[in-house]
């Protein structure tokens, strides 16, 4: 399979120097999201070294991760930090980054990863899912040109991802044979993950940082991080985040419909504190 080497946006393609900084300054619930994001994103080399080593001998795959993914993956990071330095310049960026780094580095491991191979593809469109959803979600929360335009590169990046992640899986699910429930289990268990670990270790740092006077306080943590996911959590969309999630199950399409409804009531809770 021939891939373009090219990015599909670059960050010099965003003008950040006309960004309408008085439509977003006064966002903190946004700043929270948009800095824990650019941490998380900013992290990428290290997840990515983790898969390359996870599918050792699959050339295809690894190219695909090294070559592309992680440059898109980065890139993200690079543009997300961009904006935040642009907009709330007061704010110790590197700072804030390295300390998220050593606490993240520390967790984020091989032994995270699914020991079946085809069932950590299962997880990784778990975690684009949740990506796509969440920057779909800022892209409809902000009306900051700049931001929307970013906001939106990502999803489609993001949503791209997913689909080269589930074609890859479908190939391993053929090889390795797994069954429905396995693949279910992966899934649930990736997406606990999603919640307990990536977000909230970015989301406390941006927080340590920004309020260094309620370092350890865990109450007003709490209020901060929850006022900043009850914005996000108002505007995930439901029913694509569904569907992307049951996809990899293979579901019949009268169950898959039975289950899209009473599934997007709850969506919030799976990316969600």
């Amino acid at each position: 399979m021939n891939y373009s080497t090219a990015l599909p946006w670059t960050l010099e393609s965003l003008d950040l120097d006309n960004i309408e900084v008085a439509r977003i300054r006064h966002n903190e619930d946004l700043f929270f999201l948009l800095c824990s994001s650019s941490f998380v994103e900013s992290g990428s080399d290290l997840y990515t070294q983790n898969l390359i080593d996870h599918f050792a001998g699959d050339q295809e795959l690894q190219t695909w991760l090294s070559q592309h993914w992680e440059h898109e993956e980065l890139q993200h990071g690079r543009a997300l930090a961009a904006y935040v330095k642009k907009v709330w310049p007061e704010f110790d960026w590197d700072k804030g980054f390295q300390a998220f780094w050593n606490e993240y580095g520390a967790v984020c491991t091989a032994e995270q990863l699914e020991p079946c191979r085809g069932l950590e593809l299962a997880a990784r469109c778990v975690v684009e899912t949740g990506t796509a959803s969440l920057y779909r979600a800022l892209n409809e929360i902000t009306d900051e040109p700049v931001l929307k335009q970013l906001t939106n590169h990502i999803k489609s990046d993001e949503v791209r991802h997913y689909k080269h992640f589930y074609q890859h899986y479908r190939l391993y699910r053929e090889r390795e044979g797994f069954g429905r429930y396995k693949v279910f289990r992966a899934i649930l268990r990736r997406v606990n993950e999603v919640k307990s670990e990536d977000s909230d270790i970015a989301l406390r740092h941006v927080f340590n940082q920004c309020y260094p006077q309620h370092l350890g306080n865990e109450i007003e943590f709490r209020r901060i991080s929850d006022r900043a996911q009850g914005l996000l959590r108002r505007h995930i969309p439901a029913g694509m985040t569904v569907k992307m999630l049951l996809k990899p199950l293979d579901l019949p399409a009268r169950l898959q419909n039975a289950l899209e409804k009473p599934l997007a009531r709850i969506t919030e809770k799976l990316f969600l504190h």
